[in-house]
């Protein structure tokens, strides 16, 4: 099975390199060797390398930053798998594309199926809704959503906190985090194994990934102090203040409740689910 693999610089990226299955012939690109933004270098790519299956890890996801770049976010978020799903419609391939609980408005309350329907709060989230629809007008196509992934590289929530629970015990201070959105982590090596799995088995083309259980944001700042300490990766950790998301405004919306369902996917894709501390301790203490 010969895969394209997109964003493989990226933290989801490197945990699909660090994973990749004996069957797979892999063809990995960075943004520095394939530019989501340019939907001809995309579709080249699919004709140049005429793969069974292009993983779109790849995406803009500066989520406030989309407010203020709408255009170049929808380009990589919604033209790149457009222009993936056009190629892959006349070479034969199929595409897995992945998406995020942003697409949905977090009012309802509880976790969200994977067949409902979509309304996106800001920019990052319209493109990445954009980019689902573009994707699954090729047959054969899948989606797979998931919410706050966090791994041991990379830009994330989990190795921010790691820094400022350092600095700010280390000044005395407090550590101020958004205590009313909820959601659940998802580590990127669980992540990494349901996608190389979505694209080896058959099922739903919309599927739902994430670690077990659910969290605010304030929770895991928490969590990762703790197990900071207990691995001795942090010498003390810092208190943690929950704010809310008044206290804490930021240019784009997000849903204050955004966890997914994943019981089906699940059950498609053959894989226990995993609670997230439990998980969070893991990619913490590879060891």
């Amino acid at each position: 099975m010969k895969v394209l693999l997109t964003g493989a610089a990226g933290q989801l990226g490197q945990a699909l390199l660090a994973s990749v299955p004996p069957q797979v012939e892999l063809i990995a690109c960075s943004r520095a060797e394939l530019d989501l933004a340019n939907p001809e270098a995309c579709r080249a790519a699919v004709q140049a390398q005429r793969p069974d299956w292009v993983l779109n890890a790849g995406a803009y996801t500066a989520v406030d930053k989309a407010e203020s770049e709408p255009e170049l976010a929808h380009a990589v978020n919604a033209g790149a798998p457009g222009a993936f799903a056009e190629a892959l419609a006349e070479t034969g391939g199929r595409l897995l594309q992945v998406s995020t609980d942003f697409v949905f408005n977090g009012e309802q309350g509880r976790p969200y199926q994977p067949d409902q329907a979509l309304d996106p709060l800001g920019v990052y989230g319209a493109t990445k809704a954009a980019g689902e629809a573009a994707a699954l007008a090729l047959p054969g196509a899948r989606v797979l959503r998931t919410s706050w992934v966090y791994g041991p590289v990379g830009k994330n929530f989990c190795l921010t906190m790691l820094r400022l629970h350092a600095l700010k015990a280390a000044a005395g201070e407090a550590l101020g985090v958004v205590a009313d959105q909820v959601g659940c982590p998802t580590s990127t090596h669980t992540l990494a194994t349901a996608c190389w799995r979505a694209i080896s088995v058959e099922g739903p083309r919309i599927l739902h990934w994430s670690d077990a259980g659910a969290a605010s944001w304030y929770d895991f700042a928490v969590a990762i102090g703790e197990l900071g300490v207990e691995l001795g990766l942090l010498q003390q950790a810092a208190a943690v203040r929950p704010l809310t998301t008044a206290d804490y405004p930021t240019p784009a919306q997000r849903p204050s409740y955004s966890l997914l369902n994943c019981t089906a996917s699940r059950a498609a894709l053959g894989l226990e689910p995993h609670h997230w501390r439990a998980v969070l301790a893991q990619v913490l203490d590879p060891g």
